[in-house]
């Protein structure tokens, strides 16, 4: 499988965000990345359920939300009926994680689990058979704009391992700081999904960049 881009909604001009929607719609793009977040877990708050609607109204791509919040089980229910294709809760916010996930699947989502820059994927040993994807980090969560962790390699390099050796069918995600110059080593270390914000949003031709994201590189 060709990797997948998936442009981060958090950095569309949300004065015009429908226009930025429809050119999503009408890109090369593969999913909407919607991020959620409750300025507990992460130090910023974005949308919630109204707009994530609103943006399922009009996506004609499947909606991968991020789930950046204390207590994601109390909303899995809520951004099922909003319109979540795959829903994604972090390790750090899940007592219960293997709970958690099942209770996405039940739900008929796809689940993910994401982990933050310091945290090891060896977390993941005893969850990989059972997710859908692993979003990876690699940048503080909270703010798009920041700039790329280079320890993010050698995580996806473990990560794939670990994958490969359980037969999990799991996707490797990567969220933050992904653009032109870093997106072809990702893919060849291994990641299956790129996130996209200001490399997309802040491009004088959003389009284009996201063809030359989908290039195989390298």
């Amino acid at each position: 499988m060709s990797h997948l881009v998936a442009p981060s909604v958090l950095s569309a001009d949300f004065g015009n965000l429908q226009r930025d929607i429809e050119m999503i719609n009408s890109s090369a793009a593969d999913w909407f990345h919607v991020d959620i977040m409750d300025g507990v877990f992460v130090p910023n708050i974005s949308f919630g359920f109204p707009v994530l609607k609103a943006l399922k109204q009009h996506a004609k791509k499947p909606l991968d939300v991020h789930l950046m919040i204390v207590d994601p089980d109390r909303y899995a229910q809520a951004f099922k009926d909003a319109g979540a294709d795959v829903l994604t809760v972090h390790l750090e916010a899940c007592t219960h994680l293997h709970r958690s996930i099942q209770n996405i699947k039940n739900l008929g989502m796809k689940a993910g689990v994401a982990i933050n820059p310091h945290t090891s994927v060896n977390m993941l040993q005893d969850i990989i058979e059972d997710i859908d994807l692993v979003c990876v980090m690699s940048v503080n969560p909270g703010y798009g704009g920041q700039k790329f962790i280079e320890h993010t390699y050698k995580k996806i390099s473990a990560l794939k391992e670990m994958i490969i050796q359980s037969h999990s069918k799991a996707l490797i995600e990567i969220d933050g700081g992904v653009d032109l110059n870093n997106y072809a080593k990702l893919v060849h270390t291994g990641a299956d999904v790129l996130v996209a914000g200001n490399t997309v949003f802040s491009s004088k031709d959003p389009k284009q960049t996201i063809i030359e994201l989908k290039k195989e590189g390298l």
